[in-house]
């Protein structure tokens, strides 16, 4: 069986090395007479798994002890309600920057719990767009400041990090380790794995320590962050399976190393958007150019047939998972870490060789 171009939003490609890794000791993991599957997540073996990908989340961010490194189940979806629950009290605001639709998700989830102030809004601009710097209006004092720093639906990326003047927070479950960022100056960052991580089923978080110690303690215990610190994400049984290919993608993304990654991402990105700059207009781009995200680049075709047929044939042609969000319509190629370079020229070629028919 040959593999697909799997341009889906998530769950997405993950590295071939470390799914031909993780295949080859499916059955028995190192000598263990066991699958990762099926071992204790309190047993020696998965200890070291766990503790190796805790290790490289922290090296690959380039930050300290003061931070602690979670693995939880739930998804960022979960922690559009944890966040709140944990950090905005009665009488406090928090600030949200909302970009888009999993921005709105966030902010929908903290006004159930207390005041959720918005610094910016542009979540139904068309196109679509990231706010300027200019635009953010923050609050003195407030709990927290939550950024999403890529919307996968809009096509849309944060590229720089704005001064808040107050604890940082940000979903960067579609842009984690994609580019450079410095994340000492976050209190709390937090991903879906099945993006850029591995699959899905795991949230990665990764939070201040001090930031952590000012949590709510009136919470159900599975609701607190302390809860995690305290036990080194083990207070029950994690999703061992989903860490173990998280720890096996953090080792790839290590092995390639940053800079080379990085500079990957924005040469793959911006092969798509030179196909649809460059033509006769017959493809067009959904968001403004400065806000152009480097994970899913969003298109749309002169019509809603042609761009059902491009969908097709480029399936045929072995590259799938190309339809838009169903709240949006479109095209969108996700092309998140490990999405390869190969890929993203098949997919060129097809777009001017679809012009050229269709056009």
């Amino acid at each position: 069986m040959s593999r697909i171009y799997n341009f889906c939003a998530g769950p997405a490609a993950l590295p071939l090395e470390a799914l031909q890794e993780a295949q080859a000791h499916l059955v028995d993991y190192k000598g263990s007479g066991m699958s990762v599957m099926e071992m204790s997540h309190r047993g020696k073996e998965y200890d070291a798994i766990h503790n190796e990908a805790a290790a490289n989340v922290r090296e690959l961010m380039g930050l300290g002890d003061d931070y602690s490194v979670l693995f939880i189940q739930g998804g960022a979806s979960l922690q559009f309600a944890m966040i709140p629950m944990n950090f905005l009290g009665q009488g406090q605001v928090a600030d949200y920057v909302n970009s888009g639709s999993w921005s709105a998700a966030a902010v929908k989830q903290a006004r159930i719990i207390g005041n959720a102030n918005l610094a910016a809004d542009t979540q139904k601009e068309i196109p679509t767009r990231m706010p300027s710097a200019a635009e953010m209006t923050w609050t003195p004092g407030a709990a927290y400041s939550h950024l999403t720093t890529n919307e996968t639906i809009a096509g849309t990326q944060l590229k720089d990090i704005p001064e808040t003047g107050s604890p940082l927070v940000a979903d960067m479950s579609s842009d984690i380790l994609s580019r450079p960022r410095d994340y000492a100056r976050f209190s709390l960052v937090y991903a879906g794995a099945q993006k850029n991580l591995g699959p899905s089923g795991l949230a990665l978080v990764v939070i201040r320590k001090d930031f952590a110690a000012k949590g709510s303690i009136t919470l159900p215990t599975m609701l607190k962050y302390q809860t995690y610190i305290d036990d080194n994400s083990l207070y029950n049984t994690p999703p061992c399976f989903g860490i173990y290919m998280l720890c096996l993608t953090t080792r790839w993304m290590k092995k390639m190393g940053l800079p080379k990654l990085f500079a990957q991402n924005r040469d793959k990105a911006q092969l798509i958007y030179d196909a649809i700059d460059g033509g006769s207009g017959f493809y067009r781009g959904t968001a403004q150019k400065e806000s152009r995200s480097d994970m899913n680049v969003t298109f749309r075709l002169p019509t809603e047939e042609l761009e059902t047929l491009f969908i097709k044939q480029a399936s045929e042609a072995g590259m799938k998972q190309l339809k838009g969000h169903r709240s949006v319509g479109g095209i969108r190629a996700s092309i998140y870490n490990a999405f390869p370079v190969a890929g993203v020229e098949a997919l060129v070629s097809f777009m001017k060789d679809f012009e050229k028919r269709n056009g």
